[in-house]
């Protein structure tokens, strides 16, 4: 496949499913990385401002979700097995914004606007201290329709990104959030960030 091809082809980023089903519901607009442990590069970036979310099953942990948020890991993993050949897609967003955080101040700050624990904020942004935690603020929508596409062994593992290597159909797509709904949650995050 040419460089160029590449290019072209939809990639989706990988989350915890339990944090893909509450950006899906309009609940969070942000999610953050530092990059996963068999990236290339060793760190997050961000190589496409828009992709789909894809789910991630294995590495949930029930304690790093605020109490509010336990007890959900469970109705993300009904159906799902280890074996399964397909994987179901049901969100993409876009990229309004990408913040980088270096301190423990900064990120206790958006503590109130995410699903999990201190413990958890704190772990992501002491990996790998020298560089930045990536908060990135998305648009979210949810799919007309889910979007199956075939499981391949280049889509498990511990890393950000994946190429849909078979491609996907054109989907229609309804934002979760309305413009207002979202401007304003994404001023009230920049502020807070910006303390």
């Amino acid at each position: 496949m040419s460089e160029q091809e590449q290019l072209n082809q939809p990639v989706a980023l990988k989350e915890w499913a339990v944090t893909v089903r509450s950006l899906a519901e309009g609940e969070l607009i942000m999610v953050m990385r530092k990059g996963g442990i068999v990236e290339e590069t060793r760190d997050f970036r961000l190589i496409k401002p828009s992709f789909y979310l894809m789910p991630a099953f294995e590495h949930q942990r029930e304690e790093l979700l605020k109490a509010p948020y336990q007890g959900r890991i469970a109705g993300t993993l009904e159906g799902w097995s280890k074996e399964a050949e397909t994987m179901t897609l049901e969100a993409y967003a876009e990229v309004a914004q990408d913040i980088e955080v270096y301190d423990s101040e900064t990120l206790e700050r958006v503590f109130g606007e995410h699903i999990w624990t201190e413990t958890f904020a704190e772990e992501r942004l002491k990996w790998k201290k020298k560089n930045p935690l990536h908060v990135l603020l998305l648009r979210v929508y949810k799919l007309d329709r889910p979007i199956t596409v075939p499981m391949q062994p280049a889509y498990t593992g511990c890393k950000s990104w994946v190429t849909l290597e078979d491609g996907v159909p054109e989907v229609g797509m309804t934002p979760v959030l309305s413009d207002t709904d979202f401007a304003e949650k994404v001023n009230r995050i920049v502020e807070r960030l910006q303390g």
